[in-house]
């Protein structure tokens, strides 16, 4: 009786029990910290690539290259010197796929690929896993810039870029699998419409 007596009140090893215990819980939880900063990173590298990706839009070619050649004065009968309104100006969307206008232009929107391809590059810079298909573009009407401009584009769009559909892989993904990052758009005012570069 008095073995099973000393036995009950032997708390040798109760700590190392209690850490047992304990020891999944922590771990849970420092991973899971760790992986709420890697996904504040990734929204932080999204935000950065959309603002690198709008800088490089208005500083270099556009996208649908009607735009950038268009004369609204001669081709499109606005009188030259005059803000080109927003019925002849409604706005471009440029995707991966090409241009389209967002309502009715009277001028081309063949897409330059190549000014898409450098954007998108760009924003690679700053987020690895982006794809053509996660960029949009798009260039609305700003009221900025004139017919006729001698030199260059007629209009100076507020060009939006925006990064779409990006998943997010945890680095403890076993748990969750993959999240969706929310989608990112950033905006600035057309400068010169021209070039292959931007700092």
């Amino acid at each position: 009786m008095r073995k099973i007596s000393a036995f009950v009140r032997n708390t040798k090893g109760a700590m190392a029990a209690e850490f047992a215990l304990v020891l999944p819980i922590l771990i849970i939880f420092l991973l899971g910290i760790m992986d709420v900063g890697y996904y504040a990173w990734a929204i932080n590298r999204g935000e950065k690539a959309t603002q690198m990706g709008a800088r490089w839009a208005v500083a270099t070619d556009m996208i649908p290259s009607g735009l950038a050649t268009y004369s609204f004065a001669s081709q499109g009968g606005i009188s030259q010197g005059t803000v080109v309104p927003i019925s002849a100006f409604p706005g471009v969307t440029c995707r991966n796929t090409g241009c389209t206008c967002n309502g009715s232009c009277s001028f081309g929107t063949t897409a330059n690929t190549a000014a898409f391809d450098a954007i998108v590059s760009r924003m690679q810079d700053f987020k690895h896993n982006i794809e053509p298909a996660n960029v949009e573009v798009e260039y609305s009407w700003s009221g900025l810039g004139y017919a006729g401009d001698p030199n260059g584009p007629d209009v100076a769009p507020i060009i939006t870029v925006r990064l779409v559909n990006l998943e997010h892989n945890p680095l403890y993904g076993i748990l969750i699998g993959s999240v969706d990052l929310p989608d990112f758009a950033y905006s600035l005012t057309a400068e010169d419409g021209e070039g292959t570069f931007s700092h």
